[in-house]
């Protein structure tokens, strides 16, 4: 299982369009996805104290696309990341996020 953190809105336009892609698909070529293991220090890091979220619970053996997993230098990772679109029966859990 893999994981991704967006927004309420953009996961309510994917459920309509039968695939997800994030902004940074358009801006950094890939989507950014982490491993449970990560998870706490992405939410940490990146999305503390913010409203409107959804974690997506994304298993890899529906993906249509290719998992990569790349080296995150600021933290000395290695991150999953999607190059291309997600399709959203990969996604076999949604869970709000509450701002901590």
């Amino acid at each position: 299982m893999i994981y991704h953190i967006t927004s309420q809105a953009e996961w309510a336009s994917a459920l309509e369009t039968g695939k997800y892609e994030a902004q940074s698909l358009h801006t950094e070529g890939f989507i950014h996805m982490s491993s449970q293991a990560q998870l706490a220090g992405v939410i940490d890091r990146y999305y503390k104290g913010k409203k409107g979220l959804v974690l997506l619970h994304i298993d890899e053996a529906k993906l249509h696309q290719p998992i990569q997993y790349d080296l995150a230098p600021s933290i000395n990772e290695y991150f999953p990341h999607i190059y291309s679109h997600i399709n959203v029966d990969a996604v076999v859990k949604t869970e709000v996020l509450l701002p901590s």
